[in-house]
């Protein structure tokens, strides 16, 4: 397959879009009514947001490099390590696979929002983030620094250090490649995603909140518009944070 831009788009599509179904989908399987999974709790919500991370990565990223997230592309951009010319075809492509996951994810669970529509916050917790207390001076520090670390993490990554060679030559993981920064996610859920619900990825929280203000879910209550730049504009400043110390380092 030849790898133009269009192609590489394609994969960040297809990889964003499995990110957001999976992910969004084991927020509907804890938290909607009359699942098998429902109560189940945080562990595994952060559990199965690394394994979507990991899933979208097998897919795209022997094609795109699978950012996933825009914060990851603008990040990259800014470290000198991925090219300005395609940040904003690589964002439309983010956008529109987030989109798409959160409406095949509301169309698998439709029966289970209709049986939770007495619960406004849960079914619109199923599609992007809310702050477990609402102060949005520390909700953004915590989208900042979160998305530091990932960023940060993912760029270091890619190292000459953190790759293996095969004859002088840097050699790539395949598919295991993609566990490292699952693990991440699973760690940065783990251990800083309880405040905020760990947007880290304005694809991840502003396509789905978009499908939550237009599907027609009986009892969804309001989109949250007033916090929606927190999980968006957080996450874009922690990863040009991340790009300037690694500059800085390397």
């Amino acid at each position: 397959m030849e790898t133009t831009l269009f192609t590489k788009c394609l994969f960040e599509f297809l990889g964003t879009f499995l990110l957001l179904l999976l992910g969004d989908g084991v927020c509907c399987a804890v938290t909607l009514k009359g699942t098998k999974a429902h109560g189940a709790g945080w562990i595994v919500i952060t559990m199965a947001w690394g394994l979507a991370v990991m899933a979208g990565v097998i897919v795209a990223g022997p094609y795109s490099g699978a950012h996933l997230n825009p914060a990851i592309s603008i990040g990259f951009a800014l470290a000198g390590t991925f090219p300005w010319a395609w940040v904003l075809p690589y964002i439309v492509a983010q956008m529109l696979g987030g989109f798409c996951g959160a409406i095949v994810m509301y169309a698998f669970y439709v029966d289970h929002f209709a049986a939770t529509s007495d619960k406004p916050e849960d079914i619109l917790g199923c599609f992007c983030t809310i702050p477990a207390i609402e102060h949005k001076t520390v909700n953004f520090f915590c989208e900042f620094v979160a998305t530091f670390i990932l960023v940060f993490l993912a760029l270091l990554i890619g190292t000459k250090a953190n790759t293996p060679q095969v004859g002088g030559v840097p050699a790539g993981l395949g598919a295991v490649g993609a566990f490292p920064i699952s693990a991440v996610i699973m760690s940065i859920g783990m251990s800083l995603g309880s405040t905020t619900g760990y947007s880290l990825n304005p694809a991840r929280d502003l396509p789905p909140r978009f499908a939550h203000s237009i599907l027609p879910i009986k009892g969804k209550g309001g989109s949250g518009w007033s916090y929606s730049w927190i999980p968006s504009i957080g996450p874009l400043v922690g990863a040009a944070f991340a790009a300037c110390i690694y500059i800085l380092i390397f």
